[in-house]
Formats: C-alpha cells, sequence, structure tokens
C-alpha cells in the first residue's frame, strides 16, 4: 500500500509512461473533453484541486524541462497568480503561446489531469526533462 506522494492509481500510471520529451497536460474545469487521449478527472468542487495543488504532487515524480501556458494567462489574472505559478516552476520559465497554439500540443500529451481550478487560462503542459 502506497503510503506517501500520490496516492491516485491513474494519475501514477499516466506519470510511469512519460518518457523524454513526453508531456502532460494539467487542466481546469473547463478545458475541452479531448477523446484521444487519456483524461484522469480529479475535480471535485470549484478549486478542488487546482492546477498549482496538481503541479506540487508531480513535482517529487516528474522532472520537467519546459512548460506551456497559455499567454491569455497574463492578461486574466493577477501578479500573484503568476509569482505563484513561477514560484513552483523554479528555475524553468513556462512558454507562454496564444491559447490556440496551446491547444495543439495537446493531442500529442502522453494523458491530461483534469482538476477543478477556476483560474483563466490556467492550463499548463509540462514537457519531461
Amino acid at each position: 500500500m502506497l503510503r506517501t506522494g500520490i496516492l491516485n492509481p491513474a494519475v501514477l500510471n499516466l506519470l510511469a509512461r512519460v518518457r523524454h520529451t513526453n508531456t502532460l497536460v494539467i487542466s481546469d474545469r473547463g478545458f475541452p473533453f479531448w477523446p484521444q487521449i487519456e483524461t484522469v478527472d480529479l475535480s471535485l468542487v470549484d478549486d478542488v484541486p487546482t492546477v498549482l495543488q496538481v503541479l506540487d504532487a508531480l513535482r517529487g515524480n516528474f522532472v520537467f524541462g519546459k512548460v506551456f501556458a497559455a499567454e491569455e494567462f497574463l492578461a486574466h489574472n493577477s501578479p500573484e497568480k503568476l509569482q505563484a505559478l513561477t514560484a513552483r516552476l523554479g528555475s524553468v520559465k513556462p512558454t507562454f503561446e496564444s491559447h490556440v497554439e496551446f491547444k495543439k500540443r495537446v493531442p500529442h500529451a502522453i494523458g491530461l489531469i483534469r482538476t477543478g481550478d477556476t483560474t483563466q487560462y490556467g492550463n499548463l503542459i509540462l514537457e519531461s526533462a
């Protein structure tokens, strides 16, 4: 029985399949459904869990070299939200691109973890190092 770290077997299964340069999406509650990739839905109620909470949980098991986010995040969220994101990424600087370009990356991901996050354009794509 797992006693620490990520306990969700579906999330662990996704992580076990991520290899060098593979990607994993962490999405908000309203992100479109992508039938061609596996989705693990962790949403419970508004903002439980959040994208950043899932990112925090993954960091111990996932080494990411790149992070992609929608540039619209910058226009629709406070500087504090940006600071909270960048603080969690450490030396990895997020690449901001239009949400249209961002969504073109989604079908190539190993999987998607859906959260209850209500942050506008708060979705992330993590690329493994």
